[in-house]
């Protein structure tokens, strides 16, 4: 094998191997440009996706403010009813210990009573 065969053969090779070479990167931004549309097509969906929720929310929020105001009127009434229908521990316990003095006070009251009446009936 002279040289000039050996040249042709390498300049050959080199020519195979670099159009090897490009075909793999032509494969390859094509895959990449796929992955891209595909992305963006994904992006696009889901912009649509939260552009029809946010639209959903901005339909409903009369609705919504609606409810929210009768939750607050109906809180409001109950807080007006609360102290009407509750009555914190202290204030019972206060208030039965004056009614059991009260009671303790009468039955004191008919002991003497009760004793006084035998020691005139004696």
């Amino acid at each position: 094998m002279d040289l000039g065969t050996a040249i042709g053969l390498l300049g050959i090779f080199t020519g195979i191997v670099t159009g090897l070479v490009k075909l793999l990167l032509v494969q390859f931004e094509k895959r990449l440009g796929e992955r891209f549309a595909a992305q963006d097509e994904a992006r696009k969906a889901a912009s649509q996706h939260w552009e029809d929720n946010f639209a959903k929310v901005l339909a409903r929020q009369d609705k919504d403010g609606e409810a929210v105001r009768q939750l607050e009127k109906t809180f409001l009434k109950w807080q007006a009813e609360l102290p009407i229908n509750y009555v914190r521990r202290e204030d019972w316990v206060r208030n039965q210990t004056i009614i059991e003095a009260k009671l303790d006070a009468l039955a004191s009251k008919l002991e003497i009573i009760q004793i006084n009446g035998a020691r005139n009936h004696d």
